[in-house]
């Protein structure tokens, strides 16, 4: 069955939003500022993210001259100009301890509201208005959206098995009289139905929620509100093909007259053997530490019969680990996954430290900082700061990363897995191993096979009509 356009045009909007997003992303107007360390050995190749959208100005760490006075974009000079830092653990040597390799500062797109992301925008190009000032604001109103897209090209150095980690800060608000226009004429609030084959996605909520509904039939709605009752996270693999909606969870009735929202998606590749996996999800609760008051006499809504999986938490030296995914500290997540991986959400009280021992096959190592700021030891220099909304690539050998946090705190999310050493072939929202099997996913779906599209305006009755005639075929 071929999809007409017609039907085509329902998620018209979707890839235009793709399209937008990865062009400015790649265009890159003074947004990505980067510090790269090299390592001492040339045998030792460090993970590349995103080389070739680095600026200009980096600072180069040299054993001979580990105090460079190069600048960053930043403005600040690495041996003098940082703040004061406490002390880190005793140094170990290379074989014991993982440092940072490299770090970088990725794009962060104004939408939802268009405004609130512009006008930090130029804020942000104001030399005496610091980075953490304008990190505050935009936790405190929205408005943009930050794509990690980070570099697969070389399987051998890639940061596998993740492919891109997005942080959206967004809000929505009852007086906005631009609101209905950009929702009708520029931009739906939230992504119409779409494709996905061959990878995972973790959509992680912190303030507000979503609202997803499939070609298999199934609607949940999770979030970081009380009436998402502690469901604040989704484990999707899509497997051999489905389509999704996930449209922003918006209820002033509720949340009064703005809502805010926050959430990380992550996307993890899947094996090559695993990627016509039969598609499947799965919620993950934190009732006992969920960002917000729990209502647990709400209406949770969707399909409340899947799995539902609550998420370890480890406490210790004013610290709080929540584990995802994978394993911490002897606590292991029971998310199901197809490589050996951790992803965790760690929060840090100020000047408080953190450590985690990573097995050697776990080459690939991701911190992305949330709030707040901390300290790392890089190859060449100890107390490198890793600033608001930065992300920090380790070095690919080593046991123990220690981290200590700055004097406002720190909440990162961290990522470290096993590499899959497997080539990448992405276009759109498939990811495969060649373009073959891109042209057979495609192909796939423009004969129906992951269900057909429809308008996100559609009512739940409608919608449940729409995919009993027309279903994934792999569900």
């Amino acid at each position: 069955m071929n999809i007409n356009s017609k039907k085509r045009s329902s998620s018209c909007q979707m890839w235009m939003f793709l399209t937008l997003t990865c062009t400015i992303n790649i265009i890159n107007i003074s947004s990505v500022s980067s510090f790269t360390i090299p390592t001492s050995s040339s045998s030792h190749k460090v993970p590349s993210i995103l080389q070739t959208k680095q600026s200009s100005k980096q600072i180069l760490f040299s054993q001979s001259n580990p105090s460079s006075s190069q600048q960053a974009s930043t403005g600040y000079n690495v041996s003098n100009d940082l703040p004061p830092s406490p002390s880190l653990p005793p140094k170990k040597t290379t074989q014991t301890e993982r440092k940072i390799a490299s770090i970088q500062k990725y794009a962060r797109i104004p939408v939802w509201p268009a405004w609130n992301g512009a006008f930090l925008f130029f804020l942000s190009l104001l030399p005496f208005i610091p980075n953490s000032t304008i990190a505050k604001l935009e936790d405190k109103f929205g408005g943009r959206v930050c794509p990690n897209f980070f570099d697969s090209s070389d399987p051998s150095s890639s940061p596998s098995p993740f492919l891109m980690l997005v942080h959206h800060t967004h809000s929505f608000t009852s007086f906005d009289f631009l609101r209905e226009f950009q929702k009708k004429v520029i931009l739906p609030e939230g992504f119409p139905a779409h494709p996905h084959r061959g990878f995972i996605t973790l959509t992680y909520c912190l303030k507000g929620g979503m609202i997803h509904r499939d070609s298999l039939g199934c609607k949940q709605t999770y979030g970081a509100q009380p009436r998402h009752g502690g469901n604040v996270a989704q484990w999707l693999v899509a497997g051999a093909g489905m389509l999704h909606e996930e449209m922003w969870d918006v209820d002033y009735d509720k949340d009064g007259w703005a809502s805010q929202q926050e959430l990380f998606q992550l996307w993890v590749n899947l094996p090559s053997k695993d990627k016509m996996a039969t598609p499947r999800f799965s919620l993950l609760n934190d009732h006992d530490h969920n960002p917000m008051d729990l209502d647990l006499d709400a209406d949770l809504g969707g399909d409340m019969d899947l799995d539902n999986i609550s998420i370890p938490v480890v406490e210790k030296d004013n610290t709080k680990t929540l584990v995802l995914v994978g394993e911490y500290d002897n606590l292991r997540s029971n998310v199901e996954t197809f490589s050996p991986m951790s992803i965790l959400h760690v929060q840090m009280e100020p000047n408080s430290s953190w450590s985690m021992t990573l097995p050697s096959s776990y080459k690939t190592g991701i911190m992305y900082m949330r709030t707040g700021s901390a300290f790392c030891n890089t190859e060449y220099a100890e107390k490198q700061e890793i600033d608001t909304h930065y992300t920090a690539t380790l070095t690919p050998y080593g046991g123990t990363f220690d981290v200590v946090a700055g004097g406002d705190g720190a909440d990162f999310m961290f990522l470290a897995g096993e590499p899959l050493y497997e080539p990448v072939q992405a276009q759109g929202s498939m990811v495969m191993n060649s373009p073959e099997e891109i042209n057979v996913a495609y192909n796939d779906y423009s004969r129906g096979k992951m269900g057909l599209p429809w308008d996100h305006n559609l009512t739940d009755e409608e919608w449940e009509m729409h995919v009993s005639k027309s279903p994934s075929v792999y569900k």
